[in-house]
């Protein structure tokens, strides 16, 4: 896209990088063009973005002022070694995807994610450079570059790039999942003898996961760098959603802890008797997180019935306790006829036994001894034997 110098900002005495970009046609459309993606470009202001501060043009080319990075690209320590350490490799994943949700935010799209376009400054922190300037350049009005012309790199570039279609910002996430394959195996995900072969590979062909290329990563680092690199761009994460996840510890795919619970506490051996009944779910013992579990007791509980025979079961029952109560009223009865009956014949005995005699008992024969009924008066003192058997012993 240009050149890059080191120079001195007379002004303000403050060293600064001028780049100046490729074409020798600063016509007035394209100036104005230029000038509101520099406009554009020096309102994100983030910790890992390079800042812009200035932009002109000097002898028919287009130049910008942006912040001076004390440091090396991405590329640079590519060819200094040929892996990354998934743990530093985590840490410029987070930031770069942080800058990128905040020129996101700002609906700006950098199109040209690659190693060379992301730096690392004197501590270690990703500044990514050339915001608003590919999409720039990209623009066939501003007589920079063809029609059909895509500015990129063939390495980084995603599938609706190469397909022709207009760059988003999930275009951005995708050469971004690239640069990281690239940082952890040594080489990006497809590479090819030609440019049209290799953009043919980031359509159709899926990606080999880093883990079965001997990178010794987490499942979860693995498959979240798969789904960056999705073909389609509604598959993939957000910048916001992969900063967040760098962020924490879950590209190390450590467990969850689960929630911690305290231990009953063992009770002493007690005589044998029968355990108090114990609602199902309440606390057991009075601790907050110690439940009793219902014991099993070896019998097996037999199934509900159905409705009809339920109603049958019912109607069995009433019958059984109106038998019960029947056979419970007999006695009564019984005892209640017993008695009328045994008065009713006392009273006809005694009505024949005690009924005077109308007949010839009223004039007694002149003949005959009366001895019947009469007793002889017993002497006095004699004790009278109440059984009747003329023992005399008392």
């Amino acid at each position: 896209m240009g050149e890059v110098w080191r120079a001195e900002d007379e002004v303000l005495g403050r060293a600064v990088a001028v780049k100046l970009l490729l074409g020798d046609q600063a016509d007035a459309s394209s100036t104005a063009r230029f000038r509101l993606e520099a406009q554009t470009a020096a309102r994100l202001s983030h910790p890992h973005l390079v800042a812009v501060f200035d932009f002109g043009s000097w002898e028919d080319r287009f130049y910008l002022v942006m912040e001076l990075v004390e440091g090396r690209s991405l590329g640079d320590l590519l060819e200094a070694q040929e892996t990354v350490h998934p743990e530093q490799v985590a840490r410029i994943a987070g930031q770069a995807a942080a800058g990128l949700a905040a020129a996101h935010r700002q609906g700006i799209v950098h199109r040209d994610i690659k190693p060379g376009n992301l730096m690392l400054d004197a501590d270690g922190s990703v500044k990514i450079g050339d915001f608003g300037i590919a999409q720039f350049v990209d623009d066939p009005s501003t007589a920079l570059t063809t029609a059909g012309h895509i500015v990129g790199t063939s390495l980084y570039l995603a599938p609706e790039r190469a397909l022709g279609r207009t760059a988003d910002s999930a275009s951005d996430m995708y050469s971004l999942g690239c640069v990281i394959y690239q940082l952890l195996v040594g080489q990006p995900p497809f590479r090819s003898d030609t440019a049209t072969a290799t953009l043919y590979q980031h359509v159709d062909t899926p990606p080999v996961p880093v883990r079965q290329r001997g990178v010794d990563v987490s499942p979860a680092f693995d498959s979240f760098l798969l789904g960056l690199l999705a073909k389609k761009p509604e598959d993939r994460p957000s910048a916001q959603q992969v900063s967040d996840w760098f962020r924490t510890d879950a590209w190390r795919g450590r467990p969850e802890p689960l929630p911690h619970h305290s231990a009953a506490a063992p009770r002493a051996a007690a005589p044998a008797a029968p355990a108090p009944a114990q609602t199902p779910g309440a606390p057991a013992g009075g601790g907050p997180s110690t439940y009793r579990l219902p014991q099993a007791t070896g019998r097996r509980r037999a199934a509900p019935a159905p409705r009809a025979s339920r109603s049958a079961a019912r109607s069995a029952t009433t019958r059984r306790i109106s038998t019960s109560e029947a056979i419970r009223r007999r006695p009564r009865v019984a005892s209640a006829v017993a008695g009328t009956v045994a008065f009713l014949a006392a009273v006809y005995l005694g009505t024949i036994l005690f009924a005077p005699d109308t007949g010839a008992a009223d004039t007694p024969d002149p003949g005959s001894t009366p001895t019947a009924g009469i007793e002889s008066p017993a002497p006095a003192g004699a004790a009278v034997d109440p059984a009747g058997d003329g023992d005399g012993d008392d």
